[in-house]
């Protein structure tokens, strides 16, 4: 059965460069990027046809509510549409300004703004995490102990070297996450203890310090809670919560007016978009983005729209610089998005290790090191989703940028891997069968 179907009347968007620029920003058409020459592939209006229909037709079979996808290249706007309703209950068609949750599309802002502060030589990446926050200075790591029973007791061992700035940034850590694997370590990060009461970032990371790591820093590559932990830092190094920090140095001077930890304008909640019923879930410890939260989640808190995280983006994609504006050195920039943890490192991967065998891990994205089976695809790329189905992805060697927003939260990978293939196919890069 249906959770919803189009009448015909699905919402489209599809806007010129120019009238866009002008909505999202206010400013000239150039704003998104500088202008390039246009050396690579470039997207053909039968294969956006194409792309569209794929999107179009999981919004006519129920699949998901609608989306927004935006395609950018060479500094410029290809392509943005808009497909289905932001709300299923109210059937208000989905629009460029529709403001998404977006998760751990957050980690790639917070890993940002941390890299400002180490460009300021105010952080430095070898520095120990209990330097900022001295409650990790006690750290332990669990080591879980099988018995006859069955049972799993935890011997805790010291650190063998400290949790540093660059293991937060790689997810080197030791910390974890509590929604995935089954080990006793694991299983005290799903404590709904940890997200109880209305506490701020310097509580959240002191309730993490006092929770075993899952192993010795630099040892495992190990999805975590430590962007959040990034975030504390930040807090310390610069005096400000993290919002203020990132609204000052990033937000506001990249015209990313939507860009938040929740939406306190009343006026705006009628833009957020929700997903059908049987979809919703929540993030531990995200609520609800019309409820105001002392916890500015560097992980998985803010809210965003195609727009502003485009600008984010671009600004990634010139080398840390946009409309005249450097916010990243170009050394900076290379190195978050080359890949931390090579053979070299000899750092494991994790059983759930989402950047896929044929990606490593940056400081703060992953990181395509080999093409997939039977495609092209270029290596460089650098990317991340969210929980609600979002996901990014930019291309240095084809000068391309992409955002797809959705809030669908279980047909997000599925989605994105068939969009992502049909792209790289339109540019000649080959098919992924897999």
């Amino acid at each position: 059965m249906k959770r919803w179907r189009s009448d015909g009347a699905i919402g489209r968007c599809l806007v010129g460069a120019a009238a866009l620029a002008m909505l999202f920003l206010g400013s000239s058409p150039h704003a998104f990027g500088s202008e390039k020459t246009p050396d690579a592939p470039t997207f053909s209006r039968a294969a956006l046809d194409r792309i569209g229909d794929y999107v179009r037709t999981e919004v006519a079979t129920g699949k998901i509510p609608g989306a927004v996808l935006l395609i950018q290249q060479h500094g410029k706007l290809v392509h943005l549409e808009c497909f289905g309703v932001r709300d299923p209950a109210t059937r208000q068609p989905m629009t460029p300004d529709t403001i998404f949750q977006i998760y751990s599309m957050s980690k790639a802002i917070t890993s940002v703004a941390a890299m400002m502060l180490v460009d300021d030589g105010k952080l430095a990446l070898d520095d120990p995490v209990s330097k900022y926050i001295h409650s990790f200075a006690d750290a332990k790591v669990g080591v879980d102990l099988s018995d006859e029973a069955g049972k799993y007791p935890l011997k805790l061992e010291p650190l063998k070297r400290p949790i540093t700035i660059r293991d937060l940034l790689r997810h080197t850590s030791g910390i974890t996450y509590g929604f995935f694997g089954e080990t006793a370590v694991q299983k005290l990060y799903a404590d709904p203890k940890l997200y109880a009461g209305d506490f701020d970032n310097a509580e959240f990371a002191d309730r993490i310090a006092t929770l075993p790591l899952a192993d010795q820093p630099a040892t495992r590559w190990n999805y975590s809670h430590s962007t959040d932990v990034l975030g504390r830092v930040i807090e310390v190094v610069s005096g400000q919560t993290l919002f203020q920090f990132e609204k000052l140095r990033l937000f506001d001077p990249l015209g990313m007016s939507e860009t938040e930890y929740y939406v306190a304008d009343k006026a705006k909640w009628p833009r957020i978009a929700q997903p059908f019923p049987v979809d919703r879930f929540r993030v531990a410890g995200i609520k609800d983005p019309t409820e105001a939260r002392r916890w500015e989640s560097g992980g998985a808190g803010l809210v965003s729209t195609a727009g502003d995280y485009a600008r984010f983006l671009q600004m990634l994609l010139n080398g840390g610089e946009l409309d005249g504006k450097r916010y990243l050195k170009p050394e900076t920039v290379a190195l978050m998005t080359s890949d931390q943890i090579g053979p070299e490192t000899r750092i494991i991967h994790d059983p759930f290790y989402f950047p896929g065998p044929t990606s490593g891990f940056g400081l703060g994205f992953a990181v395509r090191t080999s093409p997939p089976p039977n495609t092209t695809w270029p290596l460089g790329e650098y990317r991340w989703d969210g929980a609600g189905g979002s996901f990014y992805f930019v291309d240095p060697q084809d000068d391309l940028l992409v955002v797809f927003m959705v809030q669908a939260p279980t047909q997000g990978g599925r989605i994105q891997l068939a969009l992502k293939t049909m792209m790289y196919e339109a540019l000649g890069k080959g098919l992924r069968k897999d």
